[in-house]
């Protein structure tokens, strides 16, 4: 799907058709920057990563660069885990469904995914889940 491009200081706009074309391309460069920025982070923390060396003879250091790896593993997990968020969210801007609730097919809003692009669900949809997750959690 060929994007038009907009102007650098573009913002979605309310009085624009909800998904427009200039919307879809908004968000495609918001989510691509994003990624590219994330894989940025990643390459960093894979080579830091590699850099540390485990061979320090004193516990509490060695303990404290073990510490520090696991903290480093899990972020990249989580970027790993959001880099997949994104390409979702890419695919579903290429096949014509991004900014549509998966559950309702009602309009996620331009405020909602301007805070999380990557977003699925519409308001209502996200608080019934939250409320049917605390509600499991509490029958446990």
């Amino acid at each position: 799907m060929p994007l038009i491009t907009l102007p650098p200081d573009y913002k979605p706009s309310k009085n624009e058709e909800y998904m427009c074309e200039s919307h879809l391309a908004y968000f495609h460069k918001k989510l691509t920057d994003w990624k590219a920025e994330l894989l940025k982070e990643s390459e960093f923390t894979l080579n830091d990563l590699k850099e540390t060396s485990l061979q320090e003879s004193d516990l509490n250091d060695r303990a404290s660069a073990e510490t520090d790896q696991f903290l480093e593993l899990r972020t990249r997990d989580r970027m790993r885990k959001l880099i997949k968020k994104i390409d979702a969210a890419l695919t579903r801007i290429a096949d014509g469904t991004y900014g549509y609730c998966e559950e309702t097919g009602e309009p996620i809003g331009l405020g909602r995914l301007e805070a999380r692009p990557v977003t699925t669900l519409c308001i209502e949809a996200q608080e019934r889940h939250e409320r049917k997750e605390k509600t499991q959690a509490d029958d446990k």
